[in-house]
């Protein structure tokens, strides 16, 4: 019997948070602010002990050092008591610029 790798299906690479990195979301009336635990290009993990489910809208604001990313997202994956992986759906170019940045410095770390 031959094993097989399984597929790689991240379209971006992933890193690790730097420490004290927060993001604030929002889906529907709910608000909160979370540590985040990685990020990527495509999504981040946020870490909260109550997720909304899987499927849920979200409108995020991360800070980061070149400045303010604001995405709309939807929750991919969630992680009971934990948190919630999240796909941005929808970001300006700035924006977009602004984390792309900000992830190329943290890659070189």
């Amino acid at each position: 019997m031959v094993e097989t790798k399984p597929k790689k299906t991240r379209r971006h690479p992933r890193v690790k948070s730097p420490r004290g990195l927060f993001v604030a979301w929002e889906t529907g009336s709910k608000r909160s602010v979370s540590r985040l635990e990685t990020l990527s290009l495509g999504g981040v993990f946020i870490r909260t002990p109550e997720p909304p489910p899987i499927g849920s809208a979200l409108n995020i604001l991360l800070d980061m050092q070149n400045g303010d990313v604001r995405a709309r997202a939807i929750v991919r994956r969630v992680a009971p008591s934990k948190g919630m992986g999240i796909e941005f759906i929808s970001m300006t170019p700035e924006d977009r610029a602004r984390l792309n940045k900000q992830l190329q410095q943290l890659m070189r770390i």
